[in-house]
Parts: C-alpha cells; sequence; structure tokens
C-alpha cells in the first residue's frame, strides 16, 4: 500500500494512494506513525480525489532522521575521500521535514545549497540491538523518497560539524508517499535520480550502496533505539553540486526534480530564506 498525508479544508489527514490513482482520506485526524493501525484505517478507505489535485504534505512526523554519510563509492570518490569502514552516522531534526512539493528554503548565509536524493527507510517496530539482517528487515514499514538538503559551506568550511549544514528549516523533503515493505521486493534493487531545471545530474541504484538496508537497520540498532516512525536516510549517489566540474549549487528559482522507482517524484522550488 501506498500511504500518504494531505492537507484538507479541515486539516491535515492520513490517506491511501489508490490502484488507480486516486487519494482516499482516512477516518479521523492525523495518528502517530503506526503500520498496522494505517492499514486497518486504510482497507475501509472510500473512492478518492485525482492525486493532483491534493496539496501533499510529508507523508509522516518522524521521531528522529538518521542519515549516513558517504555510503556510495562514486560519491564519496566525487568528494576525493576514501569509502567509508563503517557507516557514517549524522542526524537531521523532525523541524527540517516538507512535504514533497513544498518550497526549499536557501538559508540566510548561504554560499553552497547542494541536493542529495535518497532512500528513507521508515522503522515500523521499536528495534534495539538486532543481531541478524533478517531481524532487521521485520522492523522496516516501508521505503520513502527523501532529500538530504545540504549547505556544504555550513557543513565542512564552519567548524567541520555536518550537522550545521544538514538542519536548516525545510532541508528534509519527504514523500509523496509511504510504499509499504511488502511491496518492495529488494530494496537494494530500487532507481533513483535527481534533475535540476530539467538537468539530470544523479542516477544510479540502491545496489550501489556500499552498507544494505538491512545491514543499516541491524547496526544503528547498537548505538540508538530506533521507533516507529523514523527515518533512517540511507546516503546519496554520485552527482552532487559539490561534485560538478565546475561545482554547481542551488539558487532562487530553480526546480528540483526527486524521484526512486515505485517512491514517486517531488517537485520543489528554491526560494530564500
Amino acid at each position: 500500500m501506498k500511504f500518504l498525508r494531505v492537507h484538507t479544508d479541515e486539516g491535515l489527514r492520513d490517506a491511501v494512494l489508490t490502484e488507480d490513482g486516486r487519494v482516499a482520506t482516512l477516518p479521523g485526524g492525523p495518528e502517530a506513525f503506526d503500520p498496522a493501525r494505517l492499514r486497518e484505517r486504510g482497507a475501509a478507505a472510500l473512492e478518492g480525489v485525482a492525486f493532483q489535485d491534493v496539496r501533499l504534505a510529508a507523508p509522516l512526523s518522524p521521531g528522529k532522521i538518521v542519515c549516513v554519510g558517504l555510503n556510495y563509492a562514486d560519491h564519496a570518490a566525487e568528494g576525493g575521500q576514501e569509502a567509508p569502514p563503517e557507516p557514517i552516522l549524522f542526524m537531521k531534526a523532525p523541524d527540517t521535514v516538507v512535504g514533497a512539493n513544498d518550497d526549499v528554503l536557501i538559508p540566510r548565509g548561504s554560499e553552497k545549497t547542494d541536493w542529495e536524493v535518497e532512500l528513507g527507510v521508515v522503522i515500523g517496530r521499536t528495534a534495539s540491538y538486532l543481531e541478524t539482517d533478517e531481524e532487521a528487515l521485520e522492523h522496516v514499514a516501508g521505503y520513502v523518497l527523501v532529500n538530504d538538503v545540504s549547505e556544504r559551506h555550513f557543513q565542512l568550511e564552519r567548524g567541520g560539524q555536518w550537522d550545521k549544514g544538514k538542519n536548516a528549516p525545510t532541508f528534509c523533503p519527504i514523500g509523496p508517499w509511504i510504499l509499504t515493505a511488502d511491496e518492495v521486493a529488494d530494496p537494494q534493487a530500487i532507481k533513483l535520480g535527481l534533475d535540476v531545471n530539467g538537468d539530470v545530474l544523479q542516477e544510479s541504484s540502491t545496489a550501489e550502496m556500499i552498507f544494505g538496508v538491512a545491514y543499516l537497520v541491524r547496526y544503528i540498532s547498537q548505538f540508538m533505539t530506533l521507533y516507529p516512525g523514523d527515518v533512517i536516510s540511507t546516503g546519496t549517489p554520485a552527482g552532487v553540486g559539490a561534485g560538478q566540474k565546475p561545482p554547481r549549487y542551488l539558487k532562487e528559482g530553480d526546480l528540483l526534480r526527486v524521484w526512486a522507482d515505485g517512491l514517486g517524484e517531488q517537485h520543489t522550488r528554491l526560494t530564500s530564506a
């Protein structure tokens, strides 16, 4: 199933995307992320409206967003770095999250606002000290498209703290929907990509990840507890702005199209904060 969240005249509502491409809102207001409860509510969804006629919100409100750095060898190489021996982890704050078609704000003082298409893993069950990859995948509720927007000057040149470049408002567009794990035969076989003003700059596959989804869920559970609704953003392939020759960064008015097979598309415009 495909779960999403939309703005309506009655406020924010959970919804499902039906097989014929219509959005059916679910009874009641938005609820905390619970895959079983969403399925129960979604089973009774009535005929909805056309997808293009709804205003999308982020499909969930994550408790935390755990991000993985340099998880594609080609991305590490374009930045002149070696592939890491263990996953590099950092966090994005929940208040960075916006919907798939919301504007992305270039922060004040920005010099190098950049893009990163990523596969997001949505946790469905509390996970702590998981022991096997099979157990790890049992804790995955679904998958979602993420753009890990980054300000490289803040990230790399203002004290060496990645979080500075990752947590400006709107720096984490998520969605348009969550695709449940049972509909993803292999999370390591998902094509994904990103265009800027129609120029294709990222196009790859999760098959190229250094550390796969199961490994990441298991690994991260050794260092922190993962809860239902948490998101792991699994890293980006080559083609970011910092890797262009010469480097290319986002400016006001730029249009991003971010996509992944089965996970839909994001269409965002860059504006100034």
